[in-house]
């Protein structure tokens, strides 16, 4: 019975901490991860271990596809220089200062790697759960980021373990070959698998089926790239960045409202229990330590966390003034960010279940049959490095946004108002074109005419602002109207339903009818 109860703890769990969150104005992983501490306590769920593989092969290909699907492409274009540069060469950096901090600590060489290893990448989960507030820019880099430097973690991570347990030789070649192939196969695979996804998608008239393989395609290019030694992660992310372009085109409208209903709130529910997972796991790698290794092990943690700091700001600050000095191109000057926007971005460096899964991946024996050396110390690092960046840079990033003072992005708002128009305007265009084509009486045409006509002018009135134009007013008393009525509308059929005169199945084919006609008009109100 214990998975059954732990199930209903962890979605307590989550549903608590969003709430909590919401009511104290906190980031919601900064409550979960205390949730998760607490629920620690319980001596049930105490004996509880995450294991590695659940993140690696079930929650993370999730969670990585549907952040590349929702991930601006065009900003990755245009910022892919420094995207690049923050997800292979600051990982390795990152990875070597903490591997020299764990050494000059104590720690072997290669278990000092493996720590570095694990808390290297930041995490998707995280930037996406604590970064909302950035611009639209420094989000999509943000993002991008943290969806390719797992690669380059994961293969650093299979190197230093392969060299404590006495299975890699490190040589150049070898390691040039590893970097070659984790990233030139996994992009080779993602690109097969969204090449297999469209041909699917486009033949496959049933949403269910569509959308099961939709819900296939991250787990299948995940698999097929470790089964090759490649990247799964990028595997993954090549494959959802594909279909992100040309989804808008091959999906139907029917596949695409179910998959809308489906993934938000399957990545929601997944992310939400890894920060708990995660508060968990501090109670496991804390049984596992001794008084002398606790103190060391707390110390690491502060070390590490300044380290992972410092060498964040370094490099995004450093990286930033050798471009400038090499790269005077005038579009370069134009995509120069500000220190202050640089100094946001350093603070969102947040580390997450990821690290966690890299560290609880750590082999318990070496070939000679030993124990891996710190296995236990390492775990529990990675441990409080995840709860330092989650709590600790959660908790200022606010302020720092604050303090520096952003300005307001509004070109989401602006492209919106801009695709609004130009589809209104052009619909209007080919009106009398589709009406002949189609053999459309000269009545419905005119009434469609006069809609969307209605629509455009309600829309050029919200992008002047002007709040008390009449052809907003009518708008917004169109649909408060329509609203109405399809409310009044749904009580006739439950009426009719309680009174016997129709059966539930009729009820809830008409009530999803009237459902869908009433959050397209609740979506499209002008506030």
């Amino acid at each position: 019975m214990l998975g059954l109860e732990l199930v209903v703890l962890l979605g307590a769990a989550v549903l608590a901490g969003n709430v909590l969150a919401q009511r104290l104005g906190v980031a919601p992983p900064v409550v979960l991860l205390a949730l998760g501490a607490l629920l620690g306590l319980v001596p049930a769920v105490r004996q509880t271990q995450l294991p590695p593989e659940v993140v690696l092969l079930l929650f993370l290909p999730v969670l990585l596809y549907w952040e590349s699907l929702t991930t601006s492409s065009r900003e990755i274009r245009s910022n892919l220089r420094g995207i690049v540069l923050m997800s292979t060469l600051l990982v390795i950096l990152t990875a070597w200062a903490v591997a020299a901090a764990g050494h000059a600590l104590g720690l072997p060489w290669g278990p000092a790697w493996v720590l570095g290893a694990a808390v290297a990448p930041t995490d998707a989960t995280a930037v996406g759960a604590l970064a909302r507030a950035l611009p639209r820019r420094q989000v999509t880099v943000l993002r991008a980021e943290s969806l390719v430097n797992d690669g380059t973690a994961l293969v650093i991570f299979g190197l230093a373990v392969g060299l404590t347990v006495g299975e890699e030789d490190l040589t150049v070649p070898h390691v040039g070959a590893l970097f070659l192939l984790a990233y030139g196969g996994g992009a080779a695979v993602g690109l097969a698998v969204a090449w297999v996804n469209m041909n699917l998608r486009r033949r496959l008239q049933d949403p269910l089926l569509g959308n099961l393989v939709m819900i296939l395609a991250p787990f299948t290019a995940y698999l097929l790239a470790e089964l090759i030694h490649a990247s799964g992660v990028l595997a993954v992310v090549v494959s959802g960045l594909i279909m992100a372009q040309v989804a808008p085109r091959l999906i139907r409208a029917e596949h695409r409202r179910q998959a809308l209903a489906f993934w938000p709130l399957a990545t929601f529910i997944i992310n939400a229990t890894l920060f708990v997972l995660v508060g968990v796991e501090l109670h496991y790698a804390l049984r596992h330590m001794s008084r002398p290794d606790l103190t060391d092990a707390l110390m690491a943690i502060g070390v590490v966390s300044v380290v992972l700091v410092v060498v964040r700001f370094a490099f995004l600050f450093g990286s930033a003034y050798l471009i400038r000095a090499l790269d005077r191109r005038p579009e370069q000057r134009l995509r120069r960010m500000s220190n202050r926007a640089r100094t946001v971005s350093g603070f969102a460096g947040f580390r997450g279940a990821v690290s966690l899964a890299v560290a609880l991946s750590v082999p318990e024996i070496l070939d000679s049959g030993a124990p891996f050396p710190n296995r236990d110390f390492i775990v529990f690092v990675t441990s409080g490095v995840i709860v330092v960046t989650l709590v600790g840079q959660g908790l200022l990033l606010p302020g720092v946004v604050r303090w520096a003072r952003l300005p307001r992005d509004t070109s989401v708002e602006e492209e919106e108002l801009l695709a609004e128009t130009r589809a209104a305007e052009e619909a209007l265009e080919a009106l009398p074109r589709l009406a002949a084509d189609l053999g459309t009486s000269p009545e419905v045409a005119q009434w469609l005419r006069q809609e969307y006509e209605a629509q455009l002018a309600a829309v050029r009135a919200r992008g002047t602002g002007a709040d008390g134009d009449l052809a907003l007013l009518h708008n917004r008393h169109y649909t408060a109207l329509r609203l109405a009525l399809i409310a009044h509308k749904r009580g006739t059929v439950v009426r009719l339903r309680d009174e016997q005169r129709i059966d539930d199945t009729v009820l809830r084919r008409l009530q999803t009818t009237l459902d869908y006609e009433e959050v397209r008009l609740a979506g499209t109100e002008v506030e």
